[in-house]
């Protein structure tokens, strides 16, 4: 029985939830609850578009899509007693998804954007634990869902660094997504003009994307803020390591969590990012390593082979995931898109080697019993 609920309107966006939710970080963002330390609470969400995905949209659709409605989060939860220095131990107790979810690639965004410059989207319908689509028949995808956004407001000063190092970094040509009004909630300018996106991952959690965080995981999150001001949403009813075309298996849900402090322990052990732990398999024992798997590899020279790059594992992550395309096209009669889409959802990417220079090699591991046949 949780000790608090927070309830959504069903099937309004999060502009018209009254208070209940936002799409920014910012220390100023008033909290939805308060409880004790030692609560458990039952929070529901939103999907990560803002409900802008409707059945039988197409991928031409997705060119209308409002991107500043990203990432509708519900909160924030402002736990007492939290205060900086301390870590939020947020145990995940339970994730109860919706029964339809999406997946898509939208252009100028994912790992492998330069390749794939069309959109695409895939509908799933989820029951009995897969998720099933006939726009990818003969695939059936366990779920093991998580909460792809979890995360704790930033401190002023905090909020001042993340905005000064993203502006340069956006001004050496970084692939940033800079504070905007347009879409945000809460709208007021006093907030919205500063407020950190929800798209990267900070010191403070956010857009974390760790599939390992299932019912059962604890996420541990430095705290910079008096009472945390948790927030979540970003639901996936199922990922594969990596996120590759940037979706999952999007949906909304219902997230039960139970919320704890552990007092001056983020100072003692000077943990400034998120850490996390698990007491059992965060997946069925054969998803979690898989008895049948195809894997394919990738070392950082282009795809001509006549350019060498050292050590860099991003290339060599592209590598590895374009030949799972190719491998997927070729044997499975997939188009590219729905390959792409495919490896976002169930493709596991794992660094295999870091010492071997200048070539580090990565792996793209596909799980086979996702196959009908």
């Amino acid at each position: 029985m949780a000790d608090a609920h927070i309830h959504l309107h069903p099937d309004e966006p999060l502009a018209r939830q009254d208070g209940k939710g936002h799409n920014r970080w910012h220390p100023d963002i008033a909290p939805t609850v308060r409880v004790s330390r030692g609560s458990t609470v039952e929070i529901e969400t939103i999907d990560a578009m803002d409900r802008q995905i409707k059945p039988g949209m197409t991928g031409k659709d997705l060119l209308s899509v409002e991107m500043g409605r990203v990432h509708p989060l519900t909160g924030p939860v402002y736990v007492e007693g939290a205060e900086p220095g301390d870590l939020l131990a947020v145990k995940v107790e339970a994730i109860q998804t919706a029964s339809r979810g999406y997946t898509f690639i939208a252009p100028g965004f994912g790992f492998l954007r330069e390749h794939f410059p069309d959109p695409h989207l895939v509908h799933w319908e989820m029951s009995g634990g897969f998720a099933m689509s006939r726009d990818l028949p003969g695939v059936r995808i366990p779920g093991a869902p998580f909460m792809g956004v979890m995360g704790v407001a930033p401190s002023h000063e905090l909020l001042a660094r993340i905005n000064a190092r993203e502006t340069e970094l956006s001004g050496r040509g970084g692939a940033v997504v800079l504070p905007s009004m347009d879409g945000a909630v809460p709208s007021d300018a006093a907030i919205a003009s500063d407020a950190f996106r929800t798209i990267a991952p900070h010191e403070t959690g956010g857009n974390i994307d760790i599939k390992q965080l299932t019912a059962g995981a604890t996420l541990y999150l430095p705290v910079y803020v008096k009472g945390a001001l948790f927030s979540v949403g970003d639901a996936h009813f199922a990922q594969g390591d990596g996120e590759s075309c940037g979706t999952a298996v999007e949906t909304s849900a219902t997230f039960v969590a139970t919320f704890d402090v552990l007092k001056g322990e983020a100072h003692r052990r000077r943990q400034t990012d998120p850490s996390f732990e698990h007491g059992g398999y965060f997946t069925t024992p054969e998803m979690a390593a898989p008895k049948r798997f195809y894997a394919t590899t990738g070392i950082p020279v282009s795809r001509d082979g006549l350019r060498n790059e050292s050590e860099d594992l991003s290339m060599a992550a592209k590598n590895a995931l374009l030949n799972m395309v190719e491998y997927l096209v070729d044997t499975r009669g997939l188009t590219r898109e729905q390959a792409y889409c495919l490896i976002s959802v169930a493709v596991d990417l794992k660094v295999s080697q870091v010492v071997d220079v200048p070539n580090l090699i990565v792996s793209a591991v596909l799980p086979l019993d996702i196959f009908e046949s």
